[in-house]
């Protein structure tokens, strides 16, 4: 096995081998992208599934801190009908059920349908899950598989997807990801660009909800709030923010002792991660500080080494489209990334991707200090995958020459894959749409900055076996 995976990397080892003798890499590469427009409102991708008030845009997501639960949500139009989900391990027999609730909101001239958010919990780890919803011959059945136990060395593989949209490349994206074997997705904000219409119109919501629908119905999708989740309009006499994101869209932030809907943690497998919220106030004493302050001591590397966190505004950015956005919440959060060793943090926003290298800019402060940043072996690698595929179209313009701390950037639509092996390593692949084709584009192998030191190496090799250190022994040098 070990060999078979070895030459299926090889090339992009070579390829990651010349960034590494050259410095940062600006793909040359430019797409013949199909049209950045919204599929239309009667195609197939959006068809509502048969029978009277069936439930339609099921999607589920973690539904505790530690992978033992999830909610499911689903959206019925004629009627509120039943919020309760039936459930059990095998097919077509529901031994089990669980009661949910029912809420709607409007929005200007939209009233949007009933939504049902249902807690399943108690659930077994490593567990493959069937449920169903609905009455009658409107119901309508799914499965789920339930993550490995909270384990240092337990193996899962996370896609993610940010800036999605409804376009064709938006469905591309969907299409290939669902190809890769990912079993959860980290989805790093900006949805359905609804509020890119007149009214910020509802339909929308319910158009992407089913457009995403044969992937999150299936398994977790992990939400972060964008900017087009925002939807302030007081013009419109809507006065609150993120609406119909909140009525739409769960998550278990009373699990890990938020307040608030829009930043929260859970655990998977061998991960732990940290979403939270770039519009909603993060500086000193804020909820949303002191939230994470508090979250981050609660992190056990022994057991969940794998530290990620997600935002919506990359804090490093080469782009010329929406830098240094993230600059004021850089200036606030960077010293702790720093401090408890995150591995990676993953952003959107911008319409194209770009991966850095190890660097942090901590030590300045207006008046004093390496005013750039540095390389920092204790810093995470941040990612910005914004080119899920919407309607806006792709940020193409880079700022050149490309700065020292970014690593590879291209503009053009895709996804990437985090696939964890072990306490030490996961392997990272950034993969392009190509015309419609899944084309493997940056490929890295992280090791983990917890389990990275060398006494907790040499503590690993004399006291744990579970692992294969010979797997990526030749790419030891190039390790990110």
């Amino acid at each position: 096995m070990g060999s078979r995976l070895l030459l299926l990397i090889f090339p992009l080892i070579l390829n990651y081998l010349v960034e590494i003798a050259l410095g940062g890499k600006t793909s040359s590469f430019v797409r013949s992208q199909w049209p950045s427009t919204d599929i239309p409102l009667d195609n197939q991708a959006f068809v509502e599934p048969d029978g009277y008030n069936a439930p339609q845009q099921v999607h589920i997501t973690q539904g505790d801190y530690d992978g033992k639960a999830v909610i499911i949500s689903w959206v019925t139009t004629s009627e509120p009908g039943s919020s309760e989900v039936l459930y059990g391990t095998k097919e077509n027999e529901y031994n089990l059920k669980s009661q949910g609730e029912l809420k709607n909101y409007t929005f200007f001239n939209y009233k949007s349908g009933y939504i049902h958010h249902c807690l399943v919990s108690d659930l077994e780890y490593n567990t493959k899950y069937y449920y169903k919803i609905g009455a009658g011959d409107s119901a309508r059945e799914f499965w789920f598989q339930t993550p490995p136990d909270i384990d240092p060395d337990a193996p899962y593989k996370f896609g993610i997807i940010g800036d999605l949209g409804q376009t064709y490349n938006s469905l591309s994206t969907l299409q290939h990801y669902m190809q890769t074997g990912g079993q959860t997705v980290l989805f790093v904000g900006d949805l359905s660009y609804a509020d890119n219409y007149e009214h910020n119109d509802g339909i929308r919501w319910d158009t992407w909800g089913r457009l995403v629908e044969p992937s999150c119905a299936y398994q977790p999708w992990i939400w972060t709030a964008g900017n087009h989740e925002i939807e302030y309009r007081p013009d419109l006499g809507e006065w609150s923010t993120h609406k119909a994101f909140l009525h739409r869209y769960a998550t278990p932030y009373m699990a890990s002792n938020s307040s608030s809907t829009l930043w929260y943690a859970v655990r998977r497998a061998s991960a732990h991660i940290i979403v939270l919220s770039s519009y909603s106030p993060f500086v000193k004493y804020t909820p949303q500080w002191m939230w994470l302050r508090d979250e981050l001591k609660r992190v056990d590397r022994e057991k969940t080494p794998w530290l990620i966190v997600l935002m919506h505004a990359p804090i490093y950015n080469s782009n010329e489209a929406h830098y240094m956005e993230g600059e004021s919440m850089r200036a606030v959060f960077e010293p702790w990334f720093v401090q408890y060793k995150v591995d990676i943090v993953f952003a959107g926003h911008v319409h194209a991707y770009e991966r850095s290298y190890r660097i942090s800019n901590i030590n300045y402060n207006i008046t004093s200090g390496n005013q750039y940043p540095v390389p920092d072996k204790s810093a995470p690698v941040y990612i910005t995958v914004g080119d899920g595929g919407n309607q806006e179209g792709l940020a193409s313009m880079f700022y050149d020459p490309q700065p020292d701390y970014s690593a590879f950037r291209e503009a053009s639509y895709g996804h990437s894959t985090l696939e964890l092996k072990n306490r030490t390593h996961a392997l990272y692949q950034w993969n392009r749409n190509d015309d419609g084709k899944h084309v493997p584009t940056d490929f890295v192998v992280f090791r983990n900055q917890y389990w990275g030191s060398s006494t907790r190496r040499r503590r690993l090799k004399k006291y744990h076996h579970r692992w294969n250190p010979n797997l990526f022994a030749s790419f030891e040098d190039i390790l990110v």
